[in-house]
């Protein structure tokens, strides 16, 4: 049951995660297209730094959740990742509970109100002459930080399960990092596990 409901909150920050990273080939274009025309036409457009910060920003907010559930925010786990896993559960439960929830339900809270004033007077951009809206980016730090709070609850979950059976329940993978991939490489010439290699 834990280990459904784990694999249910992976699979909807996977899902998340992959429409909004779109929004860096969008960026791309728009921002090759802006270049090209200030540059070599002289003839800069009106939208393209709203274009940019609303994508980022997008993408920014709705891509935390993914972050997280792939364990790829950043870490001082220099020393806690030669614990025994349990040792490492017990300890992770304790900061998402102290530090975590506290934080992004904060972020949830005052982000509703925050996007909601903003849809309510329908804010425009003050940075571009031609008043892009912008309330729809600010109506995405309450989402994204429900779903960040929904994949700290799988988080959570993975730690109860390591609690009980000794082992964390395995994360989704579409991407791998690259000292991952160098460290498999490594065992595999010298004939060791992996396990052999990072001690």
């Amino acid at each position: 049951m834990i280990q459904k409901a784990i694999y249910a909150i992976d699979q909807m920050s996977k899902t998340v995660g992959h429409a909004f990273a779109w929004c860096i080939v969008i960026l791309t274009f728009g921002t090759s297209y802006e270049v090209f025309v200030r540059y070599l036409l002289n003839a800069p457009t009106d939208w393209a730094f709203d274009f940019s910060y609303i994508l980022y920003g997008g993408l920014f907010f709705m891509s935390g959740a993914y972050t997280l559930s792939r364990g790829g925010h950043v870490r001082a786990d220099m020393f806690s990742r030669l614990w025994r896993p349990r040792t490492q559960a017990s300890v992770e439960l304790f900061l998402y509970i102290v530090f975590f929830f506290p934080g992004v339900l904060s972020m949830s809270i005052a982000g509703w109100h925050y996007a909601y004033d903003s849809f309510r007077i329908r804010e425009m951009s003050i940075n571009s002459p031609i008043g892009i809206p912008i309330w729809q980016i600010k109506m995405m730090i309450p989402f994204g930080a429900a779903l960040l709070s929904l994949q700290g609850l799988a988080e959570c979950l993975r730690c109860v399960l390591c609690l009980r059976e000794g082992a964390f329940a395995p994360r989704l993978h579409d991407v791998e990092e690259l000292e991952q991939q160098l460290i498999k490489d490594r065992a595999a010439a010298v004939g060791k596990t992996v396990e052999e290699v990072t001690r």
